[in-house]
């Protein structure tokens, strides 16, 4: 039968000679044989009355074809629903975008069990109407470091905030982006930066000279934020929330060690977790969008940081042996391995230098043996401490570290390497050190809530100069929200065992003479 466009119904088998999978979705227990239901009426989409047209000259249908129609009784109501959808799509097309398209409507609110109000972690966030400009941001020669870069925006502030910048204070991303709350001055500058680096013992300066190029991206109005955020439009405000969410981590991330979306600082709490490592507390922060508008959602977090102590007394308590006797084979390619990539800062020279450990001596430092001023004459690593620097060696069974490059490796004894301060762990922590670490995050709800409310506090959002510049105010409390206590839901076991039915508790049941179904 013709469809009423006039075109052919879509085939009702898949692949040639193949009949299609009729299977429904998995869904566990309550999965089974589908079959295309048209939609009602109020589902479709409304099309433009149609044109009658001719029908097209029938086709000639062979025994088989014949016999697998005759199989499928819902052939009619199958073709009536596929060429409807097919001309409700034809008149309608799906948007482009995924973000543009409306979920349907709740039916309504509140309609099982009964009402209650909850304090969630979210901190109601209020926006001038202001004009946000975004600008592009270059360093050469290129830093792969964000700590390196933002010391670099900060001394282009400090340097040229008055005279090049128009008195505009800025949010950094920290790679390739800055914000003002207003233009700059400028289209497009490049500006020279000089960073001098002053080692604390000795007092030597030590200059570095970078080139900033700053060039206009794109202009960001907030005025109509709000209607846009009632009407759904994602796509439009995507950019603006990314932006402000960087303008709220700007002070952050210049006071805390920031990894990630977390801030940490060793003044909230700092505790060891064993093998040389310790925990520290902070939080984490992200702006959202909600159904009352934009929110900071504010958490407590923990992470594993190096202690900051000399690698000797990290490797004597990475082992847990004692460092008076040589290491073993097994126990030096662990110590390798552990301290791999580790900063470390020495200071017997008289003055600070740091270096990244790369590898470890297969000797040890009384026996790894190095030419002295490029003569022929070789000397041991302790012997040349004890010679230059007057410092005896307490553990010379322990192997040296190793630096610098592959061509060019400099070894140092262990114990006058002290790792930097501020390093998180990275690798997997073992049962113990998870424990620990749970048991500092894990909180009942009312010391959770305490927890985050003094971080806010801590951190004066709205005292710091730059939300004040861009017109942003967080909200001091924790959202109170409507919520509904839905009814406990009956669990059903397998009927072996002596129950079958239970109610739960407060959240808790009990699994004794119960069988699960298989």
């Amino acid at each position: 039968m013709p469809s009423p466009s006039g075109q052919k119904p879509p085939s009702s088998t898949g692949r040639r000679g193949h009949r299609p999978s009729r299977r429904g979705g998995g869904g566990g227990r309550g999965g089974g044989r589908g079959v295309n239901v048209p939609p009602s009426p109020s589902q479709l989409p409304t099309a433009s009355p149609l044109q009658p047209t001719p029908a097209p000259p029938a086709t000639r249908r062979s025994p088989s074809m014949e016999h697998k129609l005759a199989r499928s009784p819902r052939r009619d109501h199958l073709q009536a629903s596929s060429s409807t959808q097919s001309v409700a799509v034809a008149v309608n097309p799906m948007p482009g975008s995924s973000n543009s398209l409306r979920p349907p409507a709740r039916p309504g609110f509140g309609l099982s069990g009964y009402p209650v109000v909850v304090k969630a972690n979210h901190f109601l966030v209020s926006v001038a109407d202001l004009d946000l400009y975004r600008y592009n941001v270059f360093i050469s020669p290129e830093v792969s470091s964000k700590k390196v870069c933002r010391v670099i925006m900060k001394q282009l502030d400090n340097s040229f905030w008055e005279s090049t910048m128009g008195n505009k204070i800025f949010a950094y991303d920290g790679r390739n982006s800055c914000y003002t709350a207003g233009k700059l001055p400028f289209n497009s500058k490049d500006i020279v930066v000089k960073l001098v680096d002053t080692d604390k013992i000795s007092g030597a300066r030590r200059e570095c000279e970078f080139k900033v190029s700053i060039n206009f991206a794109s202009k960001h109005d907030l005025s109509n934020l709000q209607q846009l955020i009632e009407g759904g439009q994602l796509d439009a405000l995507h950019d603006t929330v990314q932006c402000l969410d960087i303008i709220l981590r700007e002070r952050p991330s210049n006071d805390y060690e920031a990894i990630g979306q977390s801030f940490f600082l060793r003044n909230f709490s700092d505790q060891e977790l064993g093998n040389g490592l310790e925990y520290w507390k902070g939080f984490s922060q992200s702006l959202r969008l909600t159904q009352m508008g934009l929110s900071l959602n504010i958490d407590t977090s923990a992470r594993a940081f190096y202690e900051p102590i000399y690698v000797s007394d990290y490797v004597c308590k990475y082992l847990n042996k004692d460092l008076t006797r040589p290491l073993s084979d097994q126990d030096r390619l662990e110590v390798k391995r552990a301290l791999k990539g580790i900063r470390v800062e020495i200071n017997h020279q008289g003055h600070i230098q740091r270096h990244k450990i790369v590898g470890m001596s297969t000797e040890s430092t009384e026996l790894t043996m190095f030419s002295l001023d490029g003569s022929d004459a070789t000397i041991s690593v302790v012997q040349y401490f004890l010679q230059k620097y007057k410092i005896m060696l307490k553990y010379p069974c322990l192997p040296a570290l190793q630096a610098g490059s592959s061509s060019k490796s400099i070894y140092f004894p262990m114990e006058v390497c002290k790792i930097v301060d501020g390093q998180f762990y990275s690798k997997k922590l073992n049962a113990r050190q998870v424990i620990s670490l749970l048991e500092a995050t894990c909180q009942r709800p009312f010391d959770r809530e305490n927890s985050i409310t003094d971080m806010v506090k801590y951190n004066n959002y709205n005292a710091k100069e730059i939300l004040n510049t861009f017109g942003i105010n967080v909200g001091p409390q924790l959202t109170s929200i409507k919520a509904q206590l839905l009814p406990t839901p009956r669990l059903k076991y397998h009927g072996s065992g002596l129950l079958s039915n239970v109610l739960p508790s407060v959240g808790q049941w009990s699994m004794i003479d119960r069988v699960g179904f298989p």
